[in-house]
C-alpha cells in the first residue's frame, strides 16, 4: 500500500486528504525527519514538534502567493517536505544538498532566508506593509518561536505592529524551548497563558465561595467588581497583545489539525494583526528528544533505536574545554560570572549553570542585552565572561563598540564556533570576528591554537584588565594535556613553533596545518618558521618586524576573512613600519556567501587544508623570485 506521503507534491495536494490521511502524513513525515536527521545530523526536535503546525498552515493558506516567514528557520524540514523537495530531502545539509533553513534559491515557498532569530515579525510587517502598497490581498503569517520573542528585534517589530495595524497573521509556536530552555519575564507569561482562562475559572470559583458567606459575601463580591480590571490586567489571557493592538487566539492544541486550521482561518477573516498561540511539544514522536530536546536541538548522526550519537570517541571540544576552564577560573576568583544567549549547552557551560547557578546568567535570544548587561556587571567590579558564536555576536556589534570598548570595560568575549562552521550553511559561519574585533578601540583580540591555550587565554583575558575576545572553533581539541596551573599570557607576545628564514604567521586553529605545511614546503627548499600569533591585537611587532628584512616573505593564515582581518593586520604594521621591500602573501577566506558542508569540505574548496596551504605558498614563491618584492593576498 503506497504511504499517503507518496502522494503530496504540492501544498494543494494536502486538500484532498482525508483527516485520518491527514494524520497518517504526519507520521510518515516525522519517520522521514527522524531517519534523515539520524543520517546527516540536523534539527530534530523542533522539527518534530512543528509537523501538524506545518500541515495546518498549508491547509489554511495558500503558498507561495500567502507568505509565510519562518523564524530562525530551523523548524522548516516539514515545509520542505511539502513544498516539492521530498525527493532530494536525503540530502539535508549535504553539500550540494538543502540546507536545514529557509532558501529563497531552493523555492518560491521559501519566502526569506533565515539562520538567526527574531527576525520574522520584522520581515513580515515589511512584506505585509508592501502587500497593501501595491494593492494586493494576500496574506503574510510569520511563524514565530516563544524564544525568538525574547529578541528585542522581534520586541521592535511587535511594537511597530501594533502602531501599524496592517492585516498580519502572527503564528506563535510555544515549546517552551529555544536552544536551552527559555528564561525570562516573556517566557513566564507564555506559560501563563498556555495555563487557559484562569482568571475565569479564579473568579468563578471565589463568586462561588463567598455567595455562601452570610451577609458579607454579595458586598464583596460587588466590591470586587471595581478590581476587575486591575485583575484583568495581570492575569487575563492575551491581555498583553490587546494593549499592544494585536488580537489574540489560543491557546490552541498545536498537534490537532483541524483546531489549528479553525484558528488560522478566524485569523484570516480579521482586518489587523493576530497572534495565534500554538502549544507544541519538542521532539514529539520520537522520546529521547521529548525528554532531552535540549540534546536534540541540533546534532549529528545517531541511532534511532537510542538517540545516542553514533560518534562516541569524537573525545573533548574546544566548547566543552572553556566550559570546564570556566568551572576552574570562577573557584579561583568569585567576581567572575558567565553569560549566555541562550546557548548555555552550546558554549559549553551547562556544567558551570549547575555548579554555579547564582553566577550564571543565561538572558534569552538577546545577544545586545547580553553585552550591555555585562558591561554594567563590570561597571561595578566584577568579571563578566560572554559566551556566545561568533556569527551570533555580529548583531551586538554597537553595544560591543558602544557600552564595551569605548569604555574600556574588562569583559572578555568568548566566541564560539568562530572560523568555518560545518552543516548549518552560510548564516551560521562565523568568519567576521577578526575583522570586527580589532576594529575595536581598548579590544584585545585572541585566539588560541589548541584547549590548553583558550584556558589560559581566558584566565589572561580577565587579567588584562581590558575588554577582550577570544575565538575558538567548533571542533574536537587538540588532545593536548591540560595544565594544572593557570597563567597569564604576555600581552601581545606570539609562540615561535618553528624557526626558519622566512615567517609564515598563523592564527588560532590554523596552527597546526600550518605547521605541517611548513615541514611538507621544507621537503622543497622553502623555510618557514610558524609563529603561532596567540594575538591579532595587539600584534607581536617585534617578532613580525625581525623576518620583515628585504628579499623576505612573511605570509599570514587565518580562518577569517582576510580583508579586515590579521592579514590586513599585519600588513598595515609593515606599511606604517616603511618595510616594503618584502614579499608578502596573506591567506584566508573570501568575502563570500559560503556553501554547505564539512568543515574540511569547504576549508578543502577555499584552499585552507594542508594541500591548499602548500600549494598557494609554493605558487607564491614561484610568483615572487627572492630578492624582489611582491604582495598578494587570497581568500
Amino acid at each position: 500500500m503506497a504511504n499517503v506521503l507518496d502522494r503530496v507534491r504540492q501544498p494543494a495536494d494536502l486538500r484532498r486528504l482525508s483527516p485520518e490521511e491527514l494524520s497518517t502524513l504526519a507520521m510518515e513525515i516525522r519517520t522521514l525527519i527522524l531517519e534523515t536527521v539520524s543520517r546527516n545530523g540536523g534539527h530534530l526536535a523542533s522539527n518534530l514538534g512543528a509537523v501538524e503546525l506545518t500541515l495546518a498552515l498549508h491547509l489554511a493558506f495558500d503558498s507561495p502567493r500567502d507568505k509565510i516567514v519562518w523564524d530562525v528557520g530551523h523548524q522548516c524540514y516539514t515545509h520542505k517536505i511539502l513544498t516539492g523537495r521530498k525527493d532530494r530531502f536525503g540530502s539535508l545539509r549535504r553539500r550540494g544538498g538543502i540546507l536545514g533553513f529557509p532558501c529563497r534559491e531552493e523555492s518560491p515557498h521559501d519566502v526569506f532566508n533565515t539562520g538567526h532569530a527574531s527576525t520574522a515579525l520584522s520581515a513580515a510587517l515589511g512584506l505585509a506593509v508592501a502587500r497593501d502598497k501595491a494593492g494586493e490581498n494576500h496574506h503574510v503569517v510569520a511563524v514565530v518561536g516563544d524564544g525568538s520573542l525574547t529578541g528585542g528585534v522581534a520586541l521592535e517589530a511587535l511594537n511597530q505592529v501594533g502602531h501599524l495595524r496592517k492585516r498580519l497573521i502572527i503564528v506563535l509556536n510555544f515549546n517552551e524551548m529555544s536552544i536551552s530552555l527559555n528564561v525570562g519575564a516573556w517566557s513566564k507569561y507564555f506559560s501563563y497563558l498556555v495555563s487557559g482562562h484562569r482568571y475565569i475559572r479564579m473568579k468563578d470559583q471565589a463568586k462561588s465561595i463567598l455567595r455562601k458567606v452570610p451577609r458579607l459575601g454579595d458586598p464583596i463580591i460587588k466590591a470586587g467588581r471595581a478590581m476587575e480590571e486591575l485583575v484583568k490586567k495581570t492575569l487575563f489571557p492575551g491581555y498583553v497583545f490587546k494593549e499592544l493592538g494585536i488580537r489574540y487566539i489560543g491557546p490552541v492544541h498545536g498537534h490537532n489539525v483541524q483546531s489549528l486550521v479553525d484558528a488560522f482561518e478566524a485569523a484570516k477573516a480579521g482586518d489587523g494583526p493576530v497572534l495565534i498561540q500554538c502549544v507544541t511539544q519538542k521532539g514529539k514522536g520520537f522520546q529521547p528528544a521529548r525528554t532531552h530536546p535540549e540534546k536534540f536541538h541540533g546534532l549529528g548522526p545517531f541511532k534511532v533505536a537510542t538517540g545516542e550519537p553514533l560518534q562516541k570517541d569524537w573525545g573533548p571540544s574546544f566548547s566543552s574545554a572553556f566550559g570546564a576552564a570556566m568551572i576552574k577560573i570562577a573557584r579561583k576568583d568569585e567576581r567572575v560570572l558567565a553569560i549566555s544567549a541562550a546557548m548555555g549547552e552550546g558554549t559549553g557551560l551547562r556544567e558551570f549553570s549547575e555548579k554555579l547557578p547564582d553566577r550564571f546568567f543565561d538572558v534569552g535570544i538577546a545577544e545586545q542585552h547580553a553585552v550591555t548587561f555585562a558591561a554594567g556587571l563590570a561597571l561595578a567590579g566584577l568579571k563578566p565572561v560572554v559566551a556566545i558564536y561568533s556569527t551570533f555576536l555580529q548583531r551586538a556589534y554597537d553595544q560591543v563598540y558602544h557600552d564595551v570598548a569605548l569604555m574600556d570595560l574588562p569583559v572578555v568575549f568568548a566566541l564560539d564556533r568562530a572560523g568555518v562552521v560545518p552543516d548549518d550553511g552560510p548564516t551560521h559561519q562565523g568568519v567576521n570576528d577578526l575583522a570586527y574585533m580589532r576594529q575595536m578601540p581598548n579590544m584585545i583580540v585572541m585566539a588560541p591554537k589548541d584547549e590548553n591555550e583558550l584556558q589560559h587565554m581566558i584566565w589572561s583575558g580577565l587579567a588584562y584588565g581590558h575588554p577582550a575576545s577570544v575565538r575558538f572553533p567548533k571542533a574536537k581539541g587538540l588532545g593536548v594535556p591540560m595544565d594544572e596551573e593557570l597563567r597569564v599570557l604576555p600581552l601581545g607576545r606570539s609562540e615561535l613553533l618553528k624557526d626558519g628564514r622566512d615567517l609564515l604567521f598563523a592564527v588560532g586553529a590554523m596552527a597546526a596545518p600550518a605547521l605541517e605545511a611548513a615541514r611538507e614546503l621544507e621537503k622543497e627548499g622553502i623555510s618557514l618558521a610558524v609563529a603561532n600569533a596567540r594575538f591579532v591585537q595587539p600584534l607581536d611587532r617585534e617578532l613580525i618586524l625581525r623576518f620583515a628584512a628585504p628579499g623576505r616573505t612573511i605570509v599570514t593564515l587565518e580562518e577569517g576573512i582576510v580583508e579586515g582581518g590579521a592579514g590586513s593586520a599585519v600588513r598595515g604594521l609593515l606599511d606604517r613600519e616603511g618595510r616594503f621591500d618584502i614579499r608578502f602573501l596573506a591567506l584566508g577566506l573570501p568575502v563570500a556567501v559560503y556553501p554547505m558542508g564539512k568543515s574540511d569540505e569547504i576549508r578543502a574548496g577555499l584552499g585552507l587544508d594542508v594541500a591548499g596551504i602548500v600549494r598557494s605558498i609554493r605558487e607564491f614563491y614561484g610568483a615572487a623570485p627572492a630578492g624582489g618584492a611582491g604582495e598578494r593576498a587570497r581568500g
